[in-house]
């Protein structure tokens, strides 16, 4: 089994534990649809790898560091005397704390609750938001394989709501890997309007020869998806950077690379279609 991978499990004491999620428990609760529940415990299954910086005072390289100041008491705030608060007009904030906040009813049962089944097209990825592996507690795992195999068998999610801290989620289980993923999801007012751009492109006319050549370079570029072939070469570049920046070796800037003359739009498809086939045949 490859290293990361979900079904990386080592037992212990009889308690199956995943390796490299044991120490990063999000959540624990129950999968709850009809009369059935199933105990699992929810890791993160994506993290993000982008390279972070600090800012730095130029002439020392000591990191800077950011105080709660108050502009009006001219000074700095403890955080016993910080709460939350919402701007509901221009310069004007209502201060909102915790027991305000303690007073909006809301649901604080650990489970998910699922609502629906529905098929996996039908929901558009625009939707999803982020990703969480779910794991079987101790003696949940046949249930647990039983929702799995069903929603791959089906090929159907399931829509669920979830408490996750102190807010409450739209989200959906998925079949993933012989496993459930639980993707959490925008509401649908979350999602802003597409129209001022739809609208711009609505009276456009597309030649038949246009299409047929953007067919033709589509259908050249189709392959089958294969991700580890992807890589963040930015962030491969600034890894060497800052690395040469460690060991004082000055890298050398890359040319720059010339922009090509511009063409029309058949004259660009059918150059993108005859590099796409060559590319194609060399592979």
């Amino acid at each position: 089994m490859s290293p990361g991978r979900p079904d990386q499990i080592e037992f212990i004491h009889r308690r199956p534990i995943l390796r490299w999620m044991a120490t990063r428990n999000l959540w624990s609760g129950y999968i709850s649809f009809g009369l059935v529940t199933i105990p699992v415990t929810m890791y993160p299954a994506t993290e993000s790898k982008a390279i972070t910086f600090n800012y730095l005072h130029r002439e020392c390289g000591t990191p800077l560091k950011y105080d709660r100041i108050c502009t009006t008491c001219n000074t700095v705030v403890p955080w016993r005397d910080v709460v939350k608060g919402y701007e509901y007009e221009k310069g004007k904030w209502v201060a909102i704390d915790e027991e305000d906040l303690a007073s909006i009813p809301f649901p604080k049962a650990k489970t998910i609750d699922i609502v629906q089944f529905v098929d996996l097209g039908e929901i558009d990825p625009i939707y999803f938001d982020k990703s969480y592996y779910l794991a079987p507690e101790e003696g949940a795992e046949k249930a647990y394989a039983l929702l799995a195999r069903v929603l791959q068998a089906t090929n159907r999610i399931a829509v669920a709501k979830v408490v996750i801290k102190t807010k409450q989620h739209l989200c959906c289980i998925r079949h993933f890997q012989n496993s459930l993923l639980l993707e959490t999801m925008f509401y649908p007012d979350e999602i802003r309007s597409v129209d001022e751009i739809a609208s711009r492109i609505e009276g456009i006319t597309i030649r038949p020869g246009e299409l047929r050549m953007a067919t033709q370079l589509v259908d050249a570029m189709t392959e089958k998806f294969e991700p580890e072939k992807f890589r963040d070469e930015f962030r491969d570049a600034l890894r060497s950077l800052i690395q040469s920046k460690i060991s004082g070796v000055k890298v050398e800037a890359k040319p720059k690379i010339q922009e090509e003359e511009t063409k029309s739009l058949i004259e660009a498809l059918k150059a993108s279609v005859e590099s796409a086939r060559s590319k194609t045949q060399e592979a």
